[in-house]
């Protein structure tokens, strides 16, 4: 296990027997990258500080977090992309209940359409798919960079790994991804096709 990996693990050790100054730890090593991905995106600072609330409360209530399935740093990461989508789908519905009638047909004019968020919807899932199918070191190096935002050299020192360790991960899980995601694209598929 790696140094940080060994700390984490010690530190959730001592949240779990009710030590405030260790869910301050983790908080101070991981509350900004946790942030930063739910500022993305909800687009709204108030809402990520709700988030980011919640992601630690449930931790220290009893997190579910289990080492087998990755570093502290990937989880904390995924609990936050999964409530912050939450978080999305439901101020989604609170600001529909809210709209008038001409706000949402502005809104429907203005923005894509169904079938462009269904599109969107069917990349976002066979893109976490492939992201299931990687093995847990890549998907932890992808998952700091893309949805954490860190730099390689940040996800080095998160990690305890090398440097160039961090970057053959990268690329190799990159490769893989791309093979997963052969056939996707970013338009829907009546887009590329001639008229």
């Amino acid at each position: 296990m790696k140094p940080a990996a060994l700390e984490d693990a010690a530190l959730l050790a001592r949240v779990a027997e009710g030590d405030e100054a260790a869910i301050e730890s983790i908080y101070e090593r991981y509350g900004g990258a946790c942030f930063a991905l739910a500022r993305r995106i909800l687009n709204d600072t108030q809402l990520a500080e709700d988030v980011v609330q919640q992601v630690f409360l449930a931790m220290w209530q009893g997190s579910g977090y289990d080492s087998r399935r990755g570093a502290v740093s990937t989880w904390l990461l995924s609990v936050t992309h999964h409530k912050a989508v939450d978080a999305v789908r439901r101020e989604g519905t609170r600001r529909k209940r809210l709209a008038g009638e001409q706000a949402l047909l502005e809104i429907a004019a203005a923005g894509p359409g169904p079938d462009d968020e269904v599109w969107a919807h069917l990349r976002a899932q066979r893109t976490r798919d492939a992201l299931r199918v990687l093995p847990a070191e890549q998907r932890e190096v992808v998952l700091l960079a893309y949805y954490g935002g860190y730099t390689q050299r940040e996800i080095a020192d998160l990690t305890g790994l090398p440097l160039g360790t961090v970057k053959s991960r990268t690329l190799t899980a990159l490769r893989r991804l791309r093979e997963q995601l052969g056939g996707i694209s970013e338009t829907r598929p009546e887009e590329g096709r001639p008229a």
